[in-house]
């Protein structure tokens, strides 16, 4: 992929946290290479530990790199982006506040929006309820977070990442705490909003079945220091029905991801054996 075609490039990263761990040669990350395509779902998964939540913060311009280069949308990231969006595990909602005022929330305080929330407030607050309709929260504009389920709360989480209508879409384990039939269910609210946006996702989770099903492109990271190990596309035609997570084919790079990360694992516990830093694309 050419590097006016990636949308989220991220070229030769490392990141050491402090200017001592930095004199120790002691990294985080190292050696990031990534470059996604305009619209592309990419997941990235690998052991507890590994660097996941460390590249979302890079991603994110929460963190600076030590070496290296980040571009998102063709800009160098110099600090938090405006134009991403991010929602965790835990969704964090203000407790005080409605769910139509916690979408909201990013409006408020985030420019261009904020200058004009007070006369676009009527204009924003459409634009919440069609959200929220869309993932299936309408008529649950003025509950309270204590009034909703966890899987609700997950929902208006990520109306609140995309209201201000986002180029990036970061998730954190966004499903990591739900049951699995609530998990499932959102994965396929995250498919048809990723369809009909065409936003940018970079999803960090645990659970493979996940990242295969809702991914264009999974990475697989390795212990810290965290670095791409495998870079597996994932063939199937998306977006994707449910029921194609119950198929041998799907279970059959499920397994291929799980392999993997146990070779990781074992080399973790036999060092010498470890592989070089070449990132195997599957």
């Amino acid at each position: 992929m050419s590097e006016e075609a990636a949308f989220v490039d991220f070229q030769n990263v490392w990141l050491a946290y402090n200017e001592d761990l930095l004199a120790q040669n002691h990294f985080a990350v190292e050696e990031i290479n990534l470059q996604a395509k305009q619209g592309e779902f990419i997941a990235i998964v690998g052991p507890s530990g590994c660097g996941k939540s460390t590249f979302m913060k890079l991603a994110t311009g929460l963190k600076m790199p030590s070496k290296g280069k980040i571009l998102i949308d063709g800009k160098p990231v110099t600090g938090p982006l405006k134009i991403s969006g991010i929602a965790f595990q835990a969704p964090s909602l203000l407790p005080w506040r409605t769910t139509m005022n916690n979408v909201l929330l990013p409006l408020e305080i985030v420019e261009p929006y904020r200058s004009t929330f007070k006369s676009n407030r009527a204009e924003y607050e459409a634009r919440a309820r069609k959200l929220l309709q869309t993932v299936g929260l309408a008529g649950y504009e003025d509950k309270f977070p204590w009034q909703l389920s966890g899987g609700m709360q997950q929902r208006v989480s990520i109306c609140r990442a995309l209201i201000h209508e986002p180029k990036l879409l970061l998730l954190d384990e966004p499903f990591g705490a739900l049951d699995a039939f609530t998990r499932e269910e959102l994965w396929c609210i995250l498919r048809d909003l990723h369809a009909m946006q065409k936003f940018n996702v970079i999803l960090v989770t645990h659970d493979l079945r996940e990242s295969v099903f809702l991914a264009d492109t999974v990475y697989v990271m390795s212990k810290s220091p965290g670095r791409f190990v495998v870079k597996k596309h994932i063939e199937m035609p998306a977006p994707r029905d449910l029921e194609i997570t119950y198929t041998p084919e799907f279970g059959d790079i499920v397994h291929e991801l799980r392999g993997h990360i146990g070779s990781i694992r074992q080399a973790t516990a036999n060092p010498i054996t470890a592989s070089t830093n070449t990132v195997a694309k599957v």
